[in-house]
């Protein structure tokens, strides 16, 4: 089955094509980033004029690097949510329109889950089941894995999720937009252990998170620091490298927690800030000393992208599942609230 994937949930325009016989054979991918930039974040209405503007263009592109026709393609898989929802609509109608004027069926995937199925595209996928960190800029859950569409969530962010706790912080220094990044970028040269950041809701029972308390505490010592409005660049650093810290600890500890409770040994890290190399590490160590492994994709596929639309939906309509013709997009979403798939394609994928 030869799918097309279609991810326009926010500020990126994913596009690719997933052979359930060869796995990924084509993938592209536009980031908006320079068209947000001077508003510091993304600006929703922006952000769909833009997908309009590039989908089909990519959707060209996938083909041509594919070397196949839309005739060729068995199915249409399009992320209907969670997202913006002006954005969500943009890949809703092209993917659901396509599919009709070619008489194929077409599938509205969950964005979150196509994160968390993310690993499966690399060469050593983990097997079920097993614990996952979705950790984004909107979500930040830790599920345990029995199966696609077979989860249970064991904690998740009473507020700002992890990557947007980034961003804001990033952001109260001063930092280009998109703030993450540049801020992990900055911790790297800094001293974690000079200022005493709090690892929030470590010390009591419990797999939630909350990180709103840190960035509090983040911006009251950018306050304490500044003069006239400034950091200096060692205090920059320095802040920035205790916050990362912070962080990091936290999802340590509490996806140790999780493996425990689960008695899980396999944990997958997926989502925008699975890309950072510190919170790799850490985790790498933390289930290494338990016995276990950490698995996740490849920085290009922890941000947004087409491939794991395109792999998330061939498992569905592998298995017979499939949306109507309404053009719907759900903006919040519940990933536990999806139906269960009785057993994946990879046993026929790649290697035949």
């Amino acid at each position: 089955m030869i799918v097309l994937g279609l991810e326009t949930s926010c500020d990126e325009t994913g596009i690719a094509i997933y052979d359930t016989r060869h796995g990924l054979i084509a993938h592209r991918l536009y980031s908006q980033i320079a068209v947000h930039a001077e508003y510091g974040g993304v600006v929703p209405e922006l952000a769909s004029r833009d997908h309009v503007r590039k989908t089909l263009p990519l959707i060209h592109e996938a083909l041509a690097e594919a070397g196949i026709t839309v005739s060729d393609l068995d199915g249409i898989a399009y992320t209907s949510g969670p997202g913006l929802v002006g954005a969500l609509l943009v890949g809703a109608c092209f993917g659901r329109s396509l599919a009709w004027a070619l008489g194929k069926p077409a599938i509205g995937v969950h964005h979150m889950e196509g994160h968390l199925l993310a690993p499966m595209l690399e060469d050593n996928p983990p097997p079920f089941p097993f614990v996952a960190l979705l950790v984004s800029g909107g979500h930040t859950q830790l599920v345990q894995v029995d199966g696609i569409g077979r989860y249970t969530l064991l904690g998740e962010s009473l507020d700002d999720a992890a990557g947007e706790a980034f961003d804001k912080a990033a952001k109260m220094m001063g930092l280009p937009y998109p703030g993450g990044p540049a801020l992990s970028k900055l911790a790297a040269t800094g001293d974690d252990k000079r200022f005493a950041f709090p690892r929030p809701m470590t010390d009591r029972p419990g797999l939630d998170f909350s990180f709103s308390g840190l960035k509090t505490f983040t911006r009251t010592k950018i306050l304490a620091l500044a003069v006239d409005g400034v950091l200096a660049g060692t205090d920059k650093a320095d802040i920035a490298a205790g916050f990362q810290a912070a962080v990091v600890d936290t999802l340590s500890l509490k996806c140790k927690r999780a493996m425990q409770q689960t008695g899980i040994k396999r944990l997958i890290i997926a989502g925008g800030v699975g890309a950072n190399v510190r919170l790799r590490e850490q985790l790498r160590v933390t289930a290494e000393a338990m016995g276990g492994a950490v698995y996740y994709p490849r920085p290009e596929f922890c941000t947004d992208n087409g491939a794991m639309i395109a792999y998330a939906g061939a498992q569905r309509l592998a298995a017979g599942q499939c949306s109507d013709l309404a053009v719907a997009v759900v903006p919040r979403w519940p990933l536990v609230d999806l139906p269960a798939v009785a057993h994946s394609v990879d046993a026929e994928a790649v290697d035949g």
